[in-house]
């Protein structure tokens, strides 16, 4: 079978919907499906949409399926495919096994990635970031999330938590939801922007809205998305001194609202910047909803090219 006719599928499990895509071996994406993640009825029912949608997406595209990658949020074990810990949102997710059920469901080999690894693995293969050597990815959803790409290659460190730059403490004494103080995550998620309005104000808004008040001229709203442009460029410039690493990828709900946050990122960045006098270059996420889909996929790719001896 000609590879115009062999897929790798990547799925992206988030909170409220999940993404399916089959890509070429080129990482090219040939359909896509969207489908509501049934995050309240447990981890089986969370599975079986996400199998539904790839049976979907097949049957429009029949070719043969070499593999599937998923992303997940929350901490996973990638080594044994299963998901170490997962928020609140999510019922009976924790310890679920994703890749022998998918293995067991299609018969082909499975590879699980937390969403923000896979994100970035997406960018530096197919989007804002593609080739480079040295990233830094950063998410701005309803959390804060990040992963590193060092020489090449994906690093998450020995327990998997490298590249965490949403909860490395230093911006405030604000409580955050992993139970620690003075995250990244309390001025820059979308949680936090909303929190922090309202605190201002006394008026409940979502991030969103607030977004909005800040387009419109609303002093608090522009105040919030300063402070958390203020916190993120911080977090870059704690990264560049530790690793060096002066590029980094941006994604997230929050990033679509880059015009409020990219100037108070580029001031604090011109005010201190890294003491190696190499410019931080700061990119917007290119791939939009297929990053986790598409990464996903490509550490499938990867893992398959290891397995076959890179036939």
């Amino acid at each position: 079978m000609s590879e115009a006719h062999q897929v790798i599928a990547g799925v992206d499990i988030g909170g409220t919907t999940t993404q399916v895509v089959l890509c070429t071996n080129r990482l090219d994406v040939l359909d896509r499906v969207e489908v509501p993640t049934p995050a309240s009825e447990g981890g089986a029912a969370m599975l079986g949409a996400a199998l539904s949608a790839l049976r979907l997406l097949l049957d429009r595209t029949p070719a043969r399926l070499l593999g599937v990658g998923v992303g997940a949020a929350g901490l996973v074990d990638v080594r044994a495919g299963r998901i170490l810990v997962a928020s609140d949102s999510f019922r009976d997710w924790a310890g679920f096994e994703v890749t022998s059920a998918v293995q067991q469901a299609l018969g082909v080999p499975a590879f699980l990635d937390n969403d923000v690894n896979a994100f970035l693995r997406g960018e530096v293969a197919k989007g804002a970031v593609a080739g480079e050597e040295n990233v830094l990815g950063m998410t701005l959803g309803t959390g804060v999330g990040g992963a590193l790409w060092l020489n090449g290659a994906l690093y998450d460190g020995p327990r998997g938590a490298a590249g965490e730059i949403g909860h490395v403490p230093g911006f405030g004494e604000l409580p955050c939801t992993c139970g620690g103080r003075g995250h990244l995550e309390t001025l820059a998620s979308g949680r936090s922007i909303a929190a922090r309005y309202g605190e201002r104000t006394g008026v409940d808004r979502t991030a969103r809205a607030v977004a909005e008040a800040a387009r419109g001229g609303d002093p608090d709203a522009l105040a919030v998305y300063r402070e958390a442009g203020r916190g993120v460029a911080r977090a870059l410039l704690i990264t560049a001194g530790l690793l060096d690493v002066t590029t980094c990828v941006i994604g997230g709900g929050v990033s679509r609202s880059w015009a409020l946050l990219g100037s108070a990122v580029r001031e604090t960045l011109a005010l201190e910047p890294p003491v190696s006098g190499h410019p931080v270059r700061v990119l917007p996420a290119r791939l939009g909803g297929d990053a986790v889909a598409v990464g996903a996929a490509a550490r499938a790719r990867t893992e398959l090219l290891i397995h076959t001896g890179g036939s």
